[in-house]
């Protein structure tokens, strides 16, 4: 059966994602915003292989979200139709009421993008929240 959530490696998410047509820009090449998609997707299953299950955080007595506060984005080499990529996702740092992903994407050895992602923990009405212990003991397994 194929995993459609990816793999975690020791503590590294890896999530390998095919280029489709729609994909790619004009050139053939991938269009620069579909990286971030492509990064957003191996956030979240990256943390649904840590059973941290975003619908479970929003039905909390006191609701979390988990927002993109700020990313640094690194363009390095093109992807093409076809070619097959993988999203790597790692935990840099948790930190209150927020953590910090780094996350690189790679087409075979070569590294095409990288970003360092602060996401932010929120309540229902958009203030920074303390992540729960619980979610909080699912993340610090890997730092």
């Amino acid at each position: 059966m194929i995993d459609l959530s990816g793999k975690m490696e020791g503590v590294t998410h890896k999530l390998p994602i095919r280029i489709y047509y729609e994909d790619t820009d004009f050139s053939g090449r991938v269009y620069h915003a579909n990286y971030l998609k492509f990064c957003e997707r191996g956030r979240t299953d990256f943390l649904r292989l840590l059973q941290i299950h975003q619908d479970v955080l929003a039905q909390l007595d006191v609701p979390l979200f988990f927002v993109v506060r700020h990313m640094d984005v690194d363009f390095l080499a093109p992807a093409k139709m076809d070619d097959v990529i993988e999203v790597h996702t790692k935990l840099q740092l948790l930190k209150g009421v927020r953590f910090v992903l780094e996350q690189h994407i790679y087409c075979q050895d070569n590294l095409l993008f990288k970003t360092v992602v602060t996401c932010a923990i929120v309540n229902d009405a958009g203030k920074p929240t303390r992540i729960d212990a619980d979610t909080k003991a699912k993340f610090s397994a890997l730092v």
